[in-house]
């Protein structure tokens, strides 16, 4: 499984609950700029709609400008392929308060695209900084060890 694209700010601004695995309806110039590895799911969400999910704010730009239709919108609206109980508990899920539905990563299982999709808990601003603290302390010790041993 190659990741394509990782949206590594989710797990700094949110706390994973939980993680589904879904597919993605696309066209085909859209799959061949994502196994190209261009695109971005920074600041994407999913939200459920009339009993199907969506993931909003994924940018996918063209693979070749010059033959894209001129119609295409990079950060269309795409529909994520989940099973209908999978919905079911993602929509209860997305209308608890304080809960987000967010797309982790997109990735190649075989000859498919897919995307994991993850319950989600914002963290507060000192959960960030307390991370942001633990981070630098441990950066600081290893620069030490390294000085001391050299």
């Amino acid at each position: 499984m190659a990741d394509l694209l990782q949206n590594k700010k989710v797990f700094f601004d949110y706390e994973i609950l939980e993680k589904f695995e879904a597919g993605l309806e696309l066209r085909g110039f859209e799959v061949k700029a994502l196994r190209n590895k261009l695109g971005s799911i920074l600041g994407a969400r999913v939200i459920i709609r009339g009993g199907e999910a969506f993931v909003v704010g994924m940018e996918i730009p063209p693979y070749q400008p010059a033959n894209t239709p001129k119609e295409y919108e990079p950060q269309r609206t795409r529909k994520l392929l989940l099973k209908k109980s999978e919905i079911k508990y993602l929509s209860g899920k997305g209308e608890e308060r304080g809960l987000t539905i967010v797309p982790i990563r997109v990735y190649i299982k075989g000859r498919m695209l897919k995307t994991e999709v993850g319950i989600a808990k914002g963290k507060k601003k000192y959960d960030k900084r307390e991370k942001i603290k633990k981070r630098e302390s441990k950066r600081k010790i290893e620069r030490e060890l390294k000085t001391a041993y050299n």
